[in-house]
């Protein structure tokens, strides 16, 4: 089959048209960490007021998912939530809001999406004030102050994401589907399920019964992980006799080593993963495998950058018949490699040689995995309730001392 570069050209449609469709969606990828190492977000509270501070370092990025191959510009609203931009004194609500920040995420996203077939969503996410322990009604009125925005701005769809716990994710749900647009769940879990010991398999039948239309994981594990949560939720659903489309977002990096928390228990998080962070290639196979389970949504999360999105939409071109506008610059497997100076480089342009290419470090004493933390502190322990003032010195010496035992 011959491939254009370009896009569908069927012009914009719901997400639900097209995965009722049996189309392929291609999410995005990782916001957070990409626009901190260029230098637009802090490590740590990992809040989104770059969209108030440095548009256009957000708007940038979405073009490049775009360009790549990106069928959804996802606001740029993770921990947008108030109670999570003013947790121990990260922002000054005086000088900035949440409906400020959330606002300027949807008015970028919706201006990049129209310059191709895309779809805008708008997302939410985990919240200080579940992790606090203070309960429903509290939980959802930090959502529903997100959703008024989204409302206002029109997006096509709503995804609530990074869940490490379904009971906030159906409070989440719950709150999306007030606005009547179609909604997605995803919670960052893995195939042990959920912290609080709830198995994929019943997580993904609980996002379904609390209205999700499609449910997935996403970041904390890598490709691999988070299929196989996948497939222990796609079996959830098939005993419980229930439907749902699926999508995937995993993180762009490797954790083979990870615990149940997945990545953030690394010692390397958040600023040595670079060694752990997936090829094109590898991209590639994830793309084809999630696709081969039957997952019509997949995209990215944390360390996935334009160029793995890339990866995806030229793994899934022959189905969607079309390349994207990113592959004008890349040949597929390499075979742009036929046009440089050394004939040892010419001699890797061919896809067996990256197929089977096992990368090396260039740490010569570097440990193949980490020990994870394992601390073992969810939602309900003392040590996650929150606070608006900044972490104080003595607040950390025992998280130090605990650290070195």
């Amino acid at each position: 089959m011959s491939l254009t570069n370009g896009r569908s050209g069927k012009g914009k449609r719901g997400i639900l048209e097209r995965l009722n469709n049996d189309e392929i969606v291609i999410g995005d990828g990782g916001f957070v960490f990409a626009l901190e190492k260029r230098g637009y977000v802090k490590a740590g509270p990992w809040t989104p007021e770059a969209t108030v501070e440095n548009p256009e370092a957000v708007r940038q990025l979405h073009r490049e998912f775009l360009r790549a191959g990106s069928d959804v510009m996802q606001t740029f609203t993770f921990y947008a939530s108030e109670d999570k931009l003013e947790n121990r004194g990260n922002i000054d609500p005086k000088k900035m809001t949440g409906f400020n920040v959330n606002n300027e995420a949807c008015l970028i996203a919706k201006g990049v999406a129209a310059e191709g077939d895309a779809l805008v969503a708008g997302g939410v996410s985990q919240t200080p004030t579940y992790l606090s322990g203070k309960g429903k009604e509290h939980t959802q009125a930090e959502f529903r102050k997100q959703m008024k925005v989204f409302q206002e701005n029109n997006v096509d769809f709503m995804i609530a994401e990074y869940f490490e716990h379904v009971e906030e994710a159906e409070w989440a749900i719950e709150v999306c589907k007030e606005i009547n647009k179609p909604v997605a769940a995803n919670l960052c879990i893995g195939p042990e399920g959920d912290l609080h010991g709830i198995s994929a398999g019943d997580c993904a039948v609980r996002m379904v019964k609390a209205g999700a239309d499609i449910i997935g994981v996403n970041c904390h594990f890598d490709p691999t992980i988070s299929l196989e949560a996948m497939r222990l939720m796609k079996e959830g659903l098939e005993k419980a006799g229930l439907k749902s489309h699926l999508m995937v977002q995993p993180l762009g990096y490797r954790t083979p080593d990870v615990t149940k928390q997945g990545f953030i228990d690394l010692p390397e998080f958040p600023f040595a993963l670079e060694p752990r962070v997936c090829t094109r290639w590898e991209m590639q196979k994830y793309a084809r495998d999630a696709y081969n389970m039957g997952i019509r949504y997949i995209g990215g999360c944390c360390g996935f950058e334009p160029y793995h999105i890339r990866a995806v939409a030229e793994e899934l071109a022959p189905e969607r018949g079309f390349l994207p506008e990113g592959s004008d610059k890349h040949a597929p497997w390499g075979d742009g490699l036929r046009l440089h100076t050394k004939p040892w480089v010419r001699a890797r342009a061919r896809r067996s040689y990256w197929e089977k290419l096992n990368p090396g470090t260039g740490r010569p004493h570097s440990a193949s995995l980490s020990r994870p933390d394992s601390w073992g502190v969810t939602a309900g322990n003392k040590e996650l309730i929150q606070q608006s003032e900044k972490t104080t010195d003595d607040q950390l010496k025992p998280l130090f001392d605990h650290s070195q035992e």
